[in-house]
């Protein structure tokens, strides 16, 4: 008889605790670059540029993103043939040592030059790193699961994205309420960047700890890896492809307006707001994202994958002008209401997101698939929304042009919701095929407890 191919008890929380803990070091990181750009990097490594060093300085958090599809496909090879565990330790160590390396280098009015080059350098090792990052902790995660709790499972890794929020954006609130704007902006920024050592030494312990997706184990043993999962996954895959980065992008496009950095600058230089209340307020609602997401994974195991999702889409576009009316108000209390609402559509939005990129492929091309499909939506999403945000609002003189680019991008994801078939429970062994044979969205899938 074949064994099961997911673990019970201590083994679920080990896994479970390996993607999120992963997962939330990996974002604090990226966090902590894409916050400093707002608050930070204008003035330190690019004032030369006078009015337009802030929008450069948030372009410096795009240009990773087109790394991300590098990272991506290399992970999803390595991935897809060597196993899943030792590409989570590898981008793990990439990106704490890139951010790391951000604390130490000096300012442009130290070095000249070489100060932005060496900023944008290490930003783009990030980007390879979070590119190949994500798929395998989200595949660890669901691959583990019993088929009925795929979706909750799946969320694990997912909130590692709002608590690695929370957590950079406490830091930063902490060390900008200890020092002064002067020393803020003269040193104490660095001081995130450097912790990041303790963090991945910790990340480094708890995922060596453990065990290989028992769905590549299988596939493994029974030598159905992909010669090339890349040629396969575009050659038979390739619309799903474009559909699940669709998806993710509309959700990125809106989430980056606080993980971005374009908030907290907005409401620190425009409308004159403390930096460590903004700080504060963007932590208050990580925890409601963090909450949001979890739900949206354990409600997609009982209505579908794309009942959440287009939940989310809805809430999020409805949410978008209220949320820039009271955001405007420069009062804290209505900015803490205006994210907490905002961050229940991105929940519903991204919590599903592990289950359903896991079920969307095959085994032998699953990391290659899940990987490409997330970082090709951060591009067409994310890569560029403080950017784009930043120059709407000054070209316009309106928040509202944000909104209505916003808007946009929601729409664009709902109808891709529409083009996708739910697989909620399909076998993601080597006899399983997802893109052949869906589940119909009111079935009642089996599995273990």
């Amino acid at each position: 008889m074949a064994r099961p191919l997911t673990r019970t008890g201590p083994e679920h929380r080990r896994v479970v605790l390996a993607a999120m803990a992963g997962t939330t070091i990996e974002w604090y990181d990226f966090f902590i670059y894409a916050i400093s750009a707002g608050l930070v990097f204008s003035t330190q490594y690019f004032a030369a540029l006078g009015e337009d060093a802030l929008i450069l300085s948030f372009a410096t958090v795009g240009i990773s993103f087109f790394f991300r599809p590098v990272g991506a496909v290399i992970a999803g090879h390595l991935g897809d043939r060597i196993g899943r565990r030792a590409m989570l330790v590898l981008t793990l160590l990439l990106m704490g040592v890139s951010t790391v390396l951000i604390g130490l280098v000096p300012s442009a009015a130290a070095i000249g030059v070489t100060a932005p080059v060496a900023l944008v350098l290490l930003r783009i090792v990030q980007g390879l790193s979070a590119g190949g990052e994500w798929g395998g902790a989200a595949l660890l995660a669901v691959e583990h699961a019993p088929a009925d709790r795929r979706g909750l499972f799946g969320a694990f890794p997912q909130i590692g994205v709002p608590v690695g929020l929370l957590l950079a954006n406490g830091v930063l609130a902490l060390v900008a309420a200890l020092t002064t704007p002067a020393q803020f902006l003269a040193w104490g920024w660095r001081i995130p960047f450097l912790l990041s050592a303790v963090l991945i030494v910790a990340g480094l312990v708890i995922r060596s700890r453990v065990a290989e997706s028992p769905v590549f184990e299988e596939v493994r043993r029974t030598r159905s890896q992909a010669g090339l999962p890349l040629v396969q996954l575009f050659r038979h895959h390739w619309r799903l492809v474009v559909l699940g980065a669709i998806v993710f992008a509309a959700n990125n496009a809106v989430g980056y307006m606080t993980t971005g950095g374009y908030v907290q600058s907005y409401a620190v230089r425009t409308l004159h707001l403390e930096r460590s209340t903004v700080l504060a307020a963007v932590m208050i609602s990580a925890v409601a994202w963090l909450v949001s997401t979890l739900a949206g994974g354990w409600l997609a195991d009982r209505i579908g994958r794309l009942r959440v999702y287009r939940i989310g889409f809805v809430v999020q576009l409805l949410w978008l002008v209220p949320f820039f009316a009271l955001l405007d108000t420069a009062n804290v209390g209505l900015l803490i209401v205006a994210l907490l609402l905002f961050s229940v559509g991105l929940g519903f939005t991204y919590g599903p997101q592990a289950a359903l990129y896991a079920e969307m492929y095959p085994a032998r091309v699953r990391y290659s698939g899940a990987a490409i499909s997330y970082a090709l939506g951060a591009v067409l999403g994310g890569a560029f929304a403080p950017t784009i945000a930043e120059a709407l609002q000054s070209s316009t003189g309106t928040v509202y042009a944000v909104c209505a680019y916003l808007a946009g991008m929601t729409l664009l994801g709902l109808i891709a919701t529409a083009a996708l078939r739910d697989h909620r429970g399909i076998p993601l062994d080597v006899s399983g095929e997802p893109a052949a044979t869906p589940l119909p969205a009111e079935r009642n899938p089996g599995g273990a407890a």
